[in-house]
């Protein structure tokens, strides 16, 4: 009897028939594995176990049985290639991705097994293979030979001992099987890009059809595909670059030799055959035979009901589409697992510079928000409160709205440069500034070449900005010995040496307890010039002199000017007030870097020939203790700056010696000054003395009115025109002339604003409602959409998803204040923010005033006026996006990095595109990026300053 027929529903019941067979099925066995393990070739999966139950068959009935192969399905007739990678997919849909990428052996036997690993599961897959795959090739093959030989095969495989004996068989057959599978996959990735574009596509679609079927039917389709695929590609490719000894290299070998071998008497009756085993499948489905009805979906189409070619069923448009779709999945999920890949390495080097580093180190805590700020990427929403909910600037509001470009006159021309694109600033080479500053540098201050040019210093131009026409892209190096700054509140008492490295003013002021060198500190006892026992003890008796100060209530907003190492500001917190304090940078070395070392707000300016840099009547007091300003010097017109800054009704505290001394000098400047406060309407409230520090303070009043302006003998000194406005502060001149007080409810400055802290929440009452706000609302409800949105973005988003500690933030930077609804959401944090209203932005600072925050006008193309390492976070909300159009990103940047500390943090909320410039400067300055997110075009940024600074200087 012949072995390897078709099997048919009929059974033997004869035990001795049934011995035999098993006897001969285990002696073929035997004799198979001999011959596997002595051969140097392998053939095809379905070849290899159709002659696990086919006994000395010659090579001629071989050779028949592959080109009964080569026709067993039209669908894959003139289909050269393999299955696209998209049409067959395993179980684990993740494992097989990373195994296309990383390459290999393993991936490859891992995709023909469908990623299974249990050695049990492999041999039953086995068995159910060989009976599936044998069954088209059996009868496709036809005669009355092959039908009896399936009877007899039917019944041995009913027989448990013969599958005992087949399973160690059928186990060594599947491990050769995949190695073949392997083989002939890596000689078809050379062939692939031979074949047509028309055969891609049916190949693409004829890998949908199949990947509707079970995970069964897709590893027959593949194998019976990758058979075929593999004798038609080695009749086209040359198999020479094959390694010697490979079994795809012999076993193309032997197929080409027995294709040689076939006539074509052979191949015609192979045609009668496959059409006889075409209906014989018809017959045969009606059955009971396991894996047929599986075998004749691959044949015939996915439903099964037609044996016709598929892509003759389904139209082109349709496999295009398929195609398209496929691959753009394909694509997505590529992404999807680069970014997640790119997340964890990103997570991972974090953690090992942060442990590296002593400077930026944090605590276990940080580390925990960080670690979730990074899972939080992964989500498919955006962080909770965030962009989505942000309202849009309204075109039509910036109608309602002045800017302070269109408000001061002699603005100074803006910069305008050309953009570079992300890959040129990416890998930008940095080096560090060469210049007599130093450590210290502020570009707009220390412009050495500018202040050179300059005609006369008698107004203390010297001191003013004068920024370079080119923003300055170099780094500043610390100063050596640097160290991760002392938090607040212990930074208000001491801080290190060597952070800022100037003796000078210990030597000077040491007597007056300003400061002191003690060890490695410098320590500040809380003094001044005049307030030598203590600031607590001054800010005290102001009030006791005035009850109508009222700190943290009636008065919240202070300007200081002259501020020394600002400790009356830093003491004033105590009582909740918020004071700007300012000097310039001058003999008094680094006394403004002092003030922010310690976290008291501060910023170098200088009462010269310009107006300061704040909107008109937005300071509740402003204080003058031993401040060196000549008040009543050339018309007053210093003391008429103040007077514009100053909000009607308000307080001006002149603490100095002309007040209580009586030497000739002091006499002199006391006449003047009593003249010239009388002239511009300032009452006198009180003059008092304190006993304690030995001084004296003189307490002017603001009128509120213009009574007393209209009731004047004298027009001295005289009323500024009409359309001098008193809001424009950028880069314009000082003018000795006085503004007239509103007049109405709806005028700023008319009524004193709601006590503190209701005025933080409070819309101005002069904020009209016929106005239509920055985001589109009128402009009140404007207002309070804005604060409830940043509290929100602070609750919800900044405090627990951005991987910050909080606990180590002290100076703070909106680089873009709109409303100050940032600011406002920290309020009950201990820390303060500079709120910077850029000058092409409409002018809301005068608001953020209103409301009992601060802040500052400002261009970022140009320098900030601020000592280096002096902020622990900026906050830029839509800024860069705004600012590129005007120009280069590049010195943008290096002037953040010049004012943030080493460990301080950059959050930036921008448009995607943007964010992507940012993210690769600030790689480029060896920033760690901790997140960045991206939704609808918007997306968000977290990033940490490290410590690294480049080896070379740069040429000037």
């Amino acid at each position: 009897m012949a072995l390897g027929r078709s099997r048919n529903n009929k059974r033997s019941s004869a035990t001795s028939y049934t011995s035999t067979i098993t006897t001969i099925v285990f002696i073929v066995v035997c004799v198979l594995g001999v011959w596997l393990l002595t051969s140097n070739t392998m053939v095809p999966p379905q070849t290899t176990q159709r002659t696990a139950t086919t006994s000395n068959m010659g090579n001629a009935h071989i050779s028949s049985i592959f080109q009964a192969d080569k026709k067993d399905t039209t669908a894959y007739e003139d289909n050269p290639g393999e299955l696209p990678h998209d049409a067959i997919k395993t179980t684990d849909g993740s494992r097989a991705d990373n195994n296309n990428d990383t390459g290999g052996d393993d991936s490859i036997s891992s995709q023909s097994t469908a990623g299974t690993t249990n050695p049990a599961e492999e041999v039953g897959s086995n068995i159910e293979k060989q009976e599936s795959t044998s069954t088209p090739q059996e009868t496709e093959s036809g005669g009355n030979d092959q039908k009896e030989n399936n009877v007899e095969n039917s019944q041995a495989k009913e027989s448990e001992e013969q599958e005992k004996q087949q399973v160690e068989h059928d186990n060594q057959v599947s491990e050769e099987s995949s190695m073949t599978q392997k083989q002939q996959e890596e000689n078809h990735e050379e062939s692939i890009s031979k074949t047509s574009e028309g055969n891609q596509s049916k190949q693409s679609n004829d890998g949908d059809q199949q990947g509707n079927n079970s995970e069964q039917e897709q590893q027959q389709a593949d194998q019976g595909k990758e058979s075929e695929d593999g004798n038609k590609g080695q009749e086209v490719n040359s198999v020479e670059n094959a390694p010697p000894g490979e079994s795809s290299n012999s076993q193309g070998n032997q197929q080409m030799d027995q294709n040689a071998e076939t006539s074509l008497e052979e191949k015609s009756n192979l045609n009668a055959h496959m059409e006889d085993g075409s209906s014989q499948k018809g017959e045969q489905g009606q059955g009971n035979i396991p894996g047929e009805d599986n075998v004749q979906k691959d044949a015939g189409g996915s439903d099964g009901s037609s044996n016709k070619d598929p892509q003759a069923v389904i139209p082109e448009e349709e496999r295009e589409k398929t195609i398209e779709e496929q691959q753009q999945q394909r694509q997505e999920d590529q992404q999807a697992e680069e970014t997640t890949q790119k997340q964890e390495f990103s997570k991972e080097k974090m953690q090992k510079r942060a442990s590296d580093s002593q400077l930026v180190d944090e605590s276990p805590s940080e580390q925990n928000e960080k670690t979730d700020s990074h899972e939080s990427q992964s989500d498919s929403s955006f962080p909770v409160g965030d962009s989505t909910e942000i309202p849009k600037e309204s075109k039509e509001s910036k109608k309602s709205w002045k800017t302070q470009a269109t408000q001061s006159e002699n603005q100074k021309e803006r910069r305008q440069s050309d953009l570079e694109g992300s890959g040129a600033i990416y890998g930008y080479k940095w080096k560090l500034c060469n210049v007599t500053a130093g450590p210290d540098y502020i570009p707009c201050l220390d412009n050495e070449k500018a202040i050179h040019k300059l005609r006369t210093t008698k107004h203390f131009e010297h001191r003013e900005r004068h920024c370079p026409e080119q923003g300055p892209t170099c780094l500043v190096p610390p100063p050596e010995g640097y160290q991760k700054p002392i938090e607040w509140p212990k930074s208000r008492d001491k801080i290190w040496y060597h952070n800022v490295p100037h003796p000078m003013l210990a030597d000077v002021k040491g007597h007056q307890n300003w400061v002191k060198v003690t060890g490695e500190f410098l320590t500040f006892p809380g003094g001044g010039t005049q307030f030598i026992h203590g600031a607590l003890h001054y800010i005290d008796f102001l009030q006791a002199a005035v009850a109508n100060i009222k700190w943290g209530k009636h008065t919240r907003v202070v300007l200081d000017v002259g501020c020394g190492v600002a400790s009356f500001g830093g003491y004033l917190f105590e009582r909740d007030v918020l004071t700007m304090s300012f000097a310039p940078k001058d003999e008094h070395e680094a006394q403004v870097q002092f003030a922010l070392e310690r976290g008291i707000p501060a910023i170098s300016a200088v009462m010269g020939s310009q107006r300061l840099q704040f909107p008109s009547r937005v300071f509740d007091i402003i204080h003058c203790a031993r401040c060196r300003v000549p008040w009543h010097a050339e018309g007053g017109r210093l003391l008429l700056e103040l007077n514009r800054v100053l909000r009607p009704g308000g307080f001006f505290v002149w603490s100095a010696t002309p007040v209580y001394q009586k030497l000739e000098e002091d006499v002199e400047i006391w006449k003047e000054m009593t003249s010239l406060t009388a002239s511009m309407c300032w009452e006198l409230v009180t003059i008092q003395n304190d006993k304690l520090n030995s001084i004296g303070a003189a307490i002017y009043r603001k009128p509120r009115s213009n009574k007393c302006y209209e009731e004047r003998k004298q027009n001295s000194p005289p009323m500024c025109k009409n359309d001098d406005d008193p809001n424009a502060a950028w880069y314009v001149p000082l003018q000795a002339c006085m503004h007239w007080n509103p007049t109405e409810e709806t005028e700023r400055g008319f009524r004193w604003p709601v006590v503190w802290p209701r005025r933080l929440r409070t819309p101005p009452r002069w904020l009209n409602s016929s106005q239509m706000g920055i985001y589109g609302k009128p402009a009140p409800q404007d207002f309070l959409t804005d604060y409830d949105h940043w509290r929100k973005v602070v609750k919800t988003s900044y405090m627990s998803q951005l991987g910050i500690s909080w606990s180590g933030v002290r100076n703070v930077m909106d680089m873009r204040a709109v409303y100050g609804g940032f600011a406002a959401a920290l309020k009950d944090l201990q820390m303060w923010v500079m709120n910077v209203v850029n000058v092409d932005s409409p002018d809301t600072l005068p608001i953020i005033y209103e409301r009992g925050l601060f802040g500052i006008y400002h261009d970022w193309c140009e320098s900030f006026s601020t000592y280096p390492r002096t902020y622990d976070l900026l906050h830029a909300d839509h800024l860069f996006s705004k600012l590129k159009k005007r120009c280069n990103l590049q010195p943008v940047m290096a002037e953040v990095d010049r004012i943030v500390r080493p460990g301080g943090k950059l959050i930036m909320r921008d448009e995607s595109n943007t964010i992507s410039e940012i993210e690769n400067l600030l790689k480029s300055l060896h920033w760690e990026v901790h997140l960045t997110f991206s939704k609808n075009q918007e997306g968000i940024l977290s990033a940490q300053k490290g410590t690294w600074r480049p080896d070379t200087y740069s040429d000037s």
